[in-house]
C-alpha cells in the first residue's frame, strides 16, 4: 500500500481504492470525498499517516451533509416507533391524573399506578429496545416528575430484570421507581419548581420529599412496606452522605439502590428548567466516575451491564464518516454494539429508518469514533 501524509490531505480529495490507518481501520471508503472534520480528527488523534492501494482521483470539494436538522430532530419515524410515542402519551395522561390526586390529597387510588406500572412493563417486554431509545431522547416533551417516573420504571424494571428478581419483588421496584418522587407534589411550586440555585432553607424542604413519597405510598395507596422504604431511601448514599437518614451500604435496600442509580441516570439524559440533557455515553461516564460514593458498586455494573457503554438509541460518529443509531448492546463487548446507520458515508439519509445494520463485534472495518449530539447537529445544520 501507498502512504499518504495525513498533512499533505486536503478536504475533497478522493482514491480509487480504500483509505486507512494504523492498519486496518478504514477512514474512508472508495470514491467517497474526503472532508475537513475527519482530516481533524486524524490529527487529533495523532494520527501521522494514512495509507491506500489507490490512486488520487480529484480535489472536489464534497458537498456539507449537515443538512439533517429535522432528521435528528425526529428520530421516531416508522410505524412502529410512533407506536411507542401513543402509548407513552397514554400513560403520560394518566400519570398526571394519579399526580393531580396526590397533589390535592383527595381521593388517592393505586389502580392508576397499577394499570401505568402494567403497561410500562408490558412495552419492556414486547418492544426493549424502542422504549429504552425514547427513554434517552425524552420526545414526549414532559419534562421533570412525569418523564422522570415513567423512565425511572422502564430503567428500574431492566436492572430488576438482570438481578433475577422474582416477578413480585420487580413489581415492586417498578412501583417504588414510579412513586419515589411523589413526595415532590406536596411542597410549594415556588420549591419544586424553581430553576436557580436553592437556598439552605429550601434545600432542607426538598429533602424532606422522601418521608412524603413514603408516607404516600404506604399511608394513602396502601402498599407495602418495602415499596415505601425503596422511595425512602433512594436518595441515600452508599458511603453515608445521602439523605434522609444518611444510611451506608448494606443498610440501603437494594431496590432502592436500583433506583439511585437510574434516578441519576434519567436525570443527566432528560431535559430540566434548570439544564440541558446530557447524551448518553456522556451519562454513563458520569456514572462510571462514582468510585463507590454514590452508588452501590455491583448494582452499577448491572446497570452499565443492562445500558451499554453507548446505551440503545444513542447517535454515533462511525470512522467512516457515517452517522448511526445504536440499536442492540453487546454485553460482552461494551464498545462494540449493534448500529443501524442513518446517514451514510455519501451523506444520504435513511428517513424511513431503513439503513444498513452493522454488527461492530462481527464487523472489524468499522468502529466507533464518537457519540453524537443530536441537538448541537441540528444546531450547525440550521445555522
Amino acid at each position: 500500500m501507498e502512504k499518504w501524509k495525513v498533512a499533505n490531505l486536503k478536504p475533497g480529495m478522493k482514491f480509487s481504492k480504500p483509505v486507512y490507518f494504523d492498519g486496518d481501520n478504514l477512514f474512508a471508503p472508495e470514491n467517497v470525498p474526503l472532508k475537513e472534520k475527519d482530516l481533524n480528527r486524524l490529527s487529533k488523534w495523532g494520527v501521522e499517516e494514512v495509507e491506500s492501494d489507490g490512486t488520487l482521483l480529484s480535489d472536489e470539494v464534497p458537498v456539507d451533509d449537515q443538512a439533517a436538522s429535522n432528521f435528528f430532530e425526529q428520530p421516531f419515524r416508522s410505524p412502529e416507533q410512533q407506536e411507542i410515542v401513543a402509548q407513552y402519551s397514554g400513560l403520560v395522561s394518566r400519570l398526571k391524573e394519579l399526580h393531580e390526586q396526590i397533589r390535592s390529597g383527595s381521593g388517592v387510588s393505586s389502580e392508576i399506578s397499577d394499570s401505568i406500572v402494567d403497561g410500562l412493563l408490558s412495552l419492556v417486554d414486547k418492544r426493549r429496545n424502542d422504549i429504552l431509545q425514547f427513554v434517552l431522547y425524552g420526545l414526549h416533551g414532559e419534562a421533570g416528575l412525569v418523564e422522570n417516573a415513567l423512565n425511572s420504571v422502564v430503567l428500574s424494571s431492566l436492572v430488576g430484570k438482570n438481578l433475577n428478581m422474582p416477578k413480585h419483588k420487580l413489581l415492586h421496584l417498578s412501583t417504588s421507581a414510579l412513586l419515589h418522587d411523589v413526595g415532590m407534589l406536596r411542597l410549594s411550586n415556588e420549591i419544586s419548581e424553581k430553576k436557580g440555585a436553592l437556598t439552605k432553607d429550601e434545600l432542607k424542604v426538598v429533602r424532606t420529599h422522601p418521608i412524603h413519597s413514603y408516607k404516600i405510598i404506604t399511608r394513602e395507596l396502601k402498599y407495602p412496606e418495602e415499596v415505601g422504604l425503596a422511595a425512602l431511601q433512594h436518595q441515600e448514599r452508599w458511603d453515608g452522605n445521602g439523605y434522609p437518614r444518611g444510611l451506608s451500604g448494606g443498610s440501603i435496600i437494594v431496590p432502592a439502590r436500583v433506583i439511585a442509580v437510574v434516578d441519576s441516570f434519567e436525570a443527566m439524559v432528560s431535559r430540566r428548567p434548570y439544564r440541558s440533557s446530557m447524551i448518553g455515553y456522556t451519562a454513563m461516564r458520569h456514572i462510571l466516575s462514582d468510585n463507590s460514593r454514590r452508588f452501590d458498586p455491583e448494582i452499577l455494573k448491572v446497570f452499565i451491564r443492562t445500558m451499554g457503554i453507548y446505551p440503545i438509541g444513542s447517535i454515533v460518529l462511525l470512522n467512516n464518516s457515517c452517522i448511526a443509531r445504536v440499536i442492540e448492546n453487546n454485553s460482552e463487548a461494551p464498545l462494540k454494539p449493534k448500529i443501524k446507520v442513518m446517514i451514510n458515508e455519501k451523506g444520504l439519509e435513511y428517513t424511513e429508518d431503513d439503513g444498513e445494520v452493522i454488527d461492530l463485534f462481527s464487523n472489524r472495518e468499522f468502529f466507533i469514533a464518537r457519540a453524537v449530539d443530536p441537538k448541537e447537529r441540528a444546531q450547525k445544520a440550521e445555522a
